[in-house]
């Protein structure tokens, strides 16, 4: 009897360019066990600061790897500028999510090391998205960033809202999650491949017309939508935003929609490019919509976080008009948007974390009242982001759509141009009723705490001093991406480079 020796090729692995996906990873894992320990300190100090150690090697390892355009694990990945850029926003995303929830409720009740591993693991799950190069490490990220973010949407377990909205979006997600992966198997059965490229090369020799690729591009684009909250498929984010702990919902707000414009753009550059003519309409009609919808819906939100996630629904549609386009300005304006929408959200989100610590009235538009009296070093970076989001000039808001309407009129799509714009000025109705809250309206008094059985704590008191000193790194977050924003739309060139390096990688359709 003849036994044959087999003799398994494992596929190259190029570990210097999975390097920033390694530190997330390892990152991740010694959060976990080191959050296991009991001291006070460790859990509630040493473990962010590990956090933030994890997030800072990842950016340094994205730099390091700044020109790298490698095909990783047997080509299931590529790492490429476009997948490093989209990695800094996901890793500044998660420093200013670690900075908000430091001295929160959210880490406390979920023992700090599991709040901070699922949040270094989401974020590697964004990184694989980004970087997929077949079906199967597309389905793969969608699933490591998802299932994190379902568990810390519930991490403040003594709110019921926090466990409504971590239920909620496991629901809304896993439906987005199904129909996105039906409409992979279907793309798979039209074609024969699970490779980009493979799919790509099939639907050039004669499968356009094919019904199963074009249902299954459908699926695809709503299943992405869903991540990207894009009306019509936007119904869980205000429900969710709303509930789950603010520095939370920063976080998703930001890096969640970054990695699903950051896939979508690769899908339709590299797997999709022969059919443009089909799927372009579908996102145009869905930018429109989702423009309206989030504007007007917004107008009645009384939540900040319920107004900022109608907000973000605009947002998409968009940043959505850019993917449309199809071309490479408009893939560079997509990234740079995603960029200057990263400054302006996180400018926003920090001072509200502070005012939900501070007044008894959480989220509410009256949390903001008198802001800019009482703490100007919030109240400024609240004000330029609000001003920001609405597209004002002289602010990183207005660059990002400028570049945005100059892609739409390039290309021949003035009148989606108009309803970038039209839905800019109906924004002002509520960005500025924020503003107006900060500096034009009186704090509620003492007696409004007190009928909310809330202390108030006085000035000058050990108490107050512990709080304030307790808000430092939400101030500095605030005032850092506060700047930003102001600084970036007076001198863009820096995001503008960036964005044009990344776009650069992009050459199917584009």
């Amino acid at each position: 009897m003849i036994v044959t020796a087999l003799h398994p090729h494992a596929p190259h692995i190029a570990w210097a360019a999975l390097a920033p996906l390694e530190a997330l990873i390892g990152g991740s894992v010694i959060v976990l066990i080191v959050g296991l320990f009991r001291g006070r300190f460790v859990r509630e100090h040493l473990v962010p600061a590990l956090t933030l150690a994890s997030l800072g090697a990842t950016i340094g390892l994205s730099l390091w790897q700044w020109h790298a355009h490698v095909l990783a694990i047997k080509g299931a990945l590529a790492v490429d500028p476009l997948t490093l850029i989209m990695t800094l926003i996901f890793a500044v995303s998660g420093i200013a999510a670690t900075l908000l929830s430091w001295r929160g409720r959210a880490p406390r009740e979920s023992a700090h090391g599991d709040f901070y591993s699922m949040l270094l693991g989401s974020i590697a799950g964004m990184v694989v998205l980004v970087s997929a190069q077949n079906l199967v490490t597309l389905f793969i990220g969608l699933e490591l960033l998802s299932i994190p973010l379902y568990v810390l949407c519930a991490t403040e377990m003594h709110r019921a809202a926090s466990l409504e909205s971590g239920l909620k979006y496991l629901i809304i997600g896993s439906v987005g999650s199904a129909t996105l992966v039906y409409g992979l198997a279907l793309i798979y059965g039209a074609t024969g491949s699970t490779d980009f490229s493979g799919i790509a090369s099939s639907i050039s020799h004669g499968h356009s017309s094919d019904v199963l690729i074009l249902t299954g591009i459908a699926l695809l684009i709503v299943g992405l939508a869903f991540k990207a909250s894009i009306a019509p498929f936007h119904q869980w984010t205000p429900d969710v935003y709303e509930g789950a702990p603010t520095p939370v919902t920063a976080f998703m707000a930001v890096a969640t929609k970054a990695a699903a414009f950051g896939v979508l753009l690769r899908v339709l550059d590299v797997m999709l490019p022969a059919e443009h003519l089909n799927w372009r309409p579908a996102l145009l009609a869905l930018a429109t919509i989702s423009i309206i919808v989030g504007n007007v819906g917004a107008l009645g939100q009384t939540s900040l976080k319920r107004l900022l996630g109608y907000s973000s629904v605009a947002q998409a549609g968009y940043i959505l008009a850019g993917v449309a386009v199809a071309t490479t300005v408009g893939a560079r304006a997509t990234i740079l948007y995603l960029i200057v929408y990263l400054l302006m959200n996180l400018a926003a989100f920090a001072p509200i974390v502070a005012r939900e610590r501070t007044t008894p009235y959480s989220d509410d538009i009256d949390a903001v009242a008198g802001l800019g009296s009482e703490d100007p070093w919030l109240a400024w970076p609240l004000t330029i982001s609000m001003l920001a989001l609405a597209g004002v000039p002289a602010t990183a808001g207005f660059i990002g759509k400028f570049f945005l309407i100059d892609a739409l009129v390039g290309a021949g799509y003035t009148w989606l141009a108009i309803v970038i714009v039209v839905g800019s000025m109906i924004s002002l109705g509520y960005y500025l009723r924020v503003v107006s809250a900060v500096w034009m309206r009186q704090a509620p008094g003492p007696s409004a705490s007190a009928a909310a059985g809330i202390p108030v704590i006085a000035g000058g008191s050990p108490e107050a001093d512990a709080l304030g000193r307790a808000h430092i790194e939400l101030r500095f977050a605030a005032v850092v991406f506060g700047a930003a924003t102001l600084f970036f739309g007076i001198v863009p060139q820096p995001l503008f480079d960036l964005a044009q390096h990344a776009a650069h990688t992009l050459g199917g359709a584009l």
